[in-house]
């Protein structure tokens, strides 16, 4: 199997590995596996309280090139979003940038469930984050209805 150039790239030359300090009121982590293959994969996001803002990615994979390229790359996109733009990327968006093949599917599905667990820790920490996001969708529902 051939890897994409960019899948090479990511995995020799990957961004953001390492680790944030966990008991932080700010860091959120996610740590998320595929039995199928022994994958496992911690990514850590460090958010501005005020801002919601992901300012800080850092991932640790153990497992395939392209586990290692799908985290490098989830933490390059979802640094300078907002928690509730970060959880719209999908394991498609991953798969497409980096032409992962069907067998190699489910490295981008660890790296979307990794960004969701590492958000879902962070709104655990941050309960008031969490309660502005939904006043904010009811927000928009009000507008939509009356426009």
């Amino acid at each position: 199997m051939a890897y994409s150039n960019k899948v090479l790239d990511h995995y020799t030359n990957p961004r953001n590995v390492g680790t944030l300090d966990k008991s932080s009121v700010d860091v959120g982590t996610g740590l998320v596996g595929a039995p199928e293959c022994g994958d496992v994969m911690r990514l850590q996001i460090k958010v501005n309280p005020e801002t919601h803002v992901i300012e800080e990615a850092k991932f640790k994979t153990f497992g395939c090139g392209s586990a290692i390229a799908s985290s490098s790359l989830a933490t390059e996109w979802i640094q300078g979003k907002n928690v509730e733009d970060a959880l719209k990327i999908s394991n498609t968006d991953i798969v497409k940038e980096l032409s992962l093949p069907p067998v190699k599917i489910h490295c981008s599905v660890l790296a979307e469930d990794a960004i969701r667990a590492a958000i879902n820790d962070w709104k655990k920490k941050h309960p008031e984050a969490h309660a502005a996001a939904a006043q904010s969708e009811v927000n928009q529902a009000e507008v939509n209805t009356t426009a």
